[in-house]
């Protein structure tokens, strides 16, 4: 029986878009939820809906998203009320990702796209909570040793490394070398060389694939950005969940983690035995497996190129 407990860890997720209003969003989303719409004036437009179950779901403005609109069928420049990015509330993968995945799709039946500069995002914050010095530290090693991997595996695309910049191998390797055991120790590593404020929300910091900026001077989370908005996939959007929740599995619970990058003779049979490592089993998760080793180089069965 396949080990699941790395899908257990608590979430939220944040999916950029354009091609309908933010009301008209929070509007798919009261219908689909059964909840209702509340609309502030903040400098985020933001439109709230709160289902059922108490838990709130945003639709506000952000200011990186190209925005355009449909007419007769093609794509044009729309104004800011079309900037659009969904904001959930604090989820779990068991209960509640056939309602994300579902709500993604009525997004994108109403008219709801990724623009054409393919710079809107997919962001998922996962619970800091259990984390430790040790384990922020595996994370960032993770992440780090399989930089190349997961950038050509998630299509990161230039236009969105601005927002989604590989780790830094000077962060890394002062990280290895200090050796942390503390948070104070891991942040001041974090923010050294930055000269603005660790208190400022869009800090320089946080535009990396991990952020730590999130779970230091934010909410506590630790920031996954390396995913595509992807044209509102729904089955997308859960891989990179469960892969967001495979690797913070693998940070919490291995007792350390290299930064030294693999050598990849064949990055698509790397991606397969890797996700296969890290809990990517059975049936449950060959669709999340496909989408991961789509886009990679080389054979899925085969290390090295069979001899003719």
């Amino acid at each position: 029986m396949e080990n699941k407990n790395f899908l257990a860890a608590k979430f939220g997720i944040e999916v950029e878009f354009t091609g309908i209003t933010r009301r008209q969003a929070a509007e798919v989303a009261a219908r689909y939820l059964g909840g209702t719409i509340t609309e502030t004036r903040d400098s985020y437009g933001t439109c709230k809906v709160t289902a059922p179950d108490g838990r709130v779901w945003k639709f506000v403005y952000d200011g990186s998203i190209y925005t355009q609109k449909r007419v007769n069928g093609e794509k044009v420049s729309a104004g800011r009320e079309y900037s659009v990015e969904l904001v959930s509330p604090i989820l779990t993968y068991e209960k509640d990702m056939a309602t994300l995945q579902e709500l993604i799709r009525k997004l994108r039946k109403a008219g709801a796209f990724s623009e054409r500069l393919n710079r809107t995002g997919v962001h998922i914050h996962l619970n800091g909570t259990d984390h430790t010095p040790r384990s922020l530290r595996n994370f960032i090693n993770i992440i780090y040793s399989r930089n190349d991997l997961l950038y050509e595996s998630l299509e990161i695309e230039p236009t969105r490394m601005r927002y989604c910049k590989k780790m830094d191998q000077d962060l890394v390797e002062r990280m290895n070398r200090k050796k942390p055991t503390t948070f104070k120790q891991i942040e001041d590593i974090w923010y050294e060389g930055y000269s603005d404020s660790r208190a400022r929300h869009y800090h320089e910091s946080r535009y990396h694939f991990i952020n730590l900026h999130s779970f230091f001077n934010g909410c506590g989370t630790v920031e996954l950005r390396g995913f595509n908005a992807s044209r509102l996939h729904a089955g997308k959007i859960r891989t990179y969940i469960t892969l967001a929740l495979a690797m913070n599995y693998q940070a919490l619970t291995q007792k350390s983690a290299s930064s030294k990058k693999p050598q990849v003779e064949n990055p698509k049979f790397a991606m397969r035995t890797w996700l296969n490592r890290i809990g990517f089993i059975g049936e449950e998760f060959k669709n999340c497996r496909e989408h991961l080793i789509k886009h990679l180089r080389g054979s899925a069965a085969w290390r090295f190129q069979r001899a003719a």
